[in-house]
């Protein structure tokens, strides 16, 4: 296809992205109309009715649709009427990018339009084709009790030519089903008088946090991000945000997470409200006592970490995640403790028993052995010869064979105390006469004091 069309571009398919994507457009297409829904795998269904008059009319929110769709590099057909099945078939099979049908002019609009636009199924269409009804129109022609006999034991909708003709011309209501949004878990409070200090502020959001947190209690939520606004005298309004390692409900927590952040904000002539708004959350039960009824304080690691986060900022805590490869090096990446989902939602399972510091990469050492394959009596590694006391392995791993390449060597892991006490990891890449290159080469991958 490049062959004839070069600059043709290819992405790979990702329905779960596509899918996420519409609701995303079903959401953001409120701006016109308060309710919204999906139609199918690339289609949105609008209610319009009482919204067309704040837009100008139908055909001004129609081209403020078709330009707001234009920003997003969207090409939409629009097509409004009395019914979703006349608005659906004008949007797919009218011919225009745009149309506007009256009440009254539904079932001469949607006459010279194929079955198909009825929303039938594949085998009903075809049916009513070689039936010789070929379009709505001839179909609309029928004697309706014939139709009724014909289809009448038929329940599903898109197997059932009657029902949709109905929906499509008015004679049976069709719903649209809008997906209700929850409202935002946000506190806001108006000051009687203006502060102009970080110790004001601060009182103000001990306050916030305390009814927000009885907002989340009833929701059976926990914050994970939070956003501080402050709306000063002047119109200006400042915000901070911050973030939690795990769920938490906790006023007393939550506010600790904002210390050194309000005295960044700059108050002015002062601060007239402000707001505490949870930006991120997650479902939370309530905590289980002991056998005592003695509150278990679960959350003390937690809240250890986001008050580090606080402080050191949030690339400068991190937590080791494990990756799809058994290869040491590669085995787990170092991630912001913050951005992580639920608690050991990825745990590290190491593939060997590996020492206290893993070096970045494997530095090379001159080692001298008993036998070809046996294991260290003595190595040289940065300018200093070790005598190896007493050693333990090998423990083997092989290359990926997914990844490696033709001369890709296996590892012989080697656990090592030198005479003087001071332990090492180290390796031997690859065999004597496995033919994949020169003699093996030693490295050292970690140390354990």
């Amino acid at each position: 296809m490049r062959a004839l069309i070069p600059n043709l571009q290819v992405e790979d398919a990702a329905p779960e992205m596509d899918a996420a994507d519409l609701v995303m457009l079903m959401r953001w297409s409120r701006r016109w109309c308060p309710w919204s829904q999906i139609d199918g795998a690339s289609g949105l269904l609008l209610d319009s009715a009482g919204s067309a008059h704040l837009h100008g009319g139908e055909d001004a929110m129609i081209r403020d649709m078709a330009g707001a769709f234009g920003a997003l590099g969207l090409t939409a057909n629009i097509a409004i009427a009395p019914t979703i099945g006349a608005a659906w078939a004008l949007a797919r099979y009218g011919g225009q990018r745009f149309a506007v049908c009256a009440g009254g002019q539904i079932l001469e609009r949607l006459a010279p339009l194929p079955a198909a636009a009825l929303r039938l199924d594949g085998a009903t269409t075809l049916l009513l084709v070689r039936l010789g009804l070929k379009t709505v129109g001839a179909l609309a022609e029928v004697p309706r009790e014939s139709l009724i006999r014909r289809f009448r034991k038929i329940e599903a909708f898109s197997a059932n030519p009657v029902l949709r003709l109905d929906q499509a011309i008015g004679r049976q209501k069709e719903l649209l089903v809008s997906e209700e949004i929850a409202p935002a878990l946000r506190v806001v409070r108006k000051l009687a008088e203006p502060l102009g200090d970080a110790e004001g502020l601060s009182q103000v959001l001990r306050d916030l946090a305390d009814d927000l947190c009885t907002i989340m209690e009833q929701k059976h939520s926990g914050a994970r991000a939070l956003r501080f606004t402050a709306y000063r005298v002047d119109g200006e309004v400042l915000s901070t945000e911050a973030r939690t390692s795990r769920a938490s409900r906790d006023a007393a927590h939550l506010v600790t997470l904002f210390d050194g952040l309000l005295e960044r904000l700059d108050p002015g002539f002062g601060v007239e409200a402000a707001g505490l708004e949870v930006i991120d959350h997650e479902v939370l039960g309530g905590l289980q006592g002991d056998l005592h009824e003695q509150r278990r304080d679960t959350m003390a690691f937690a809240q250890l970490i986001d008050r580090l986060v606080a402080r050191l900022g949030i690339g400068s805590v991190l937590k080791p995640v494990q990756r799809g490869s058994h290869i040491p090096e590669r085995a787990e990446d170092l991630v912001p403790h913050a951005m992580l989902g639920k608690p050991d939602e990825n745990p590290v399972q190491r593939p060997l028993e590996t020492p206290l510091k893993l070096l970045a990469t494997p530095e090379q050492a001159e080692v001298i052995h008993a036998v070809p394959d046996g294991p260290p009596a003595r190595f040289r590694w940065r300018y200093k010869v070790h005598d190896i006391a007493r050693s333990q392995g090998p423990e083997r791993i092989a290359p990926e064979w997914w990844r490696a390449g033709p001369g890709t060597r296996l590892r012989d892991y080697y656990h090592v105390e030198d005479s003087e006490g001071r332990r090492f990891w180290l390796y031997r890449e690859g065999l004597v006469g496995d033919g994949r290159g020169d003699n093996p080469r030693w490295y050292i991958h970690g140390l354990d004091a």
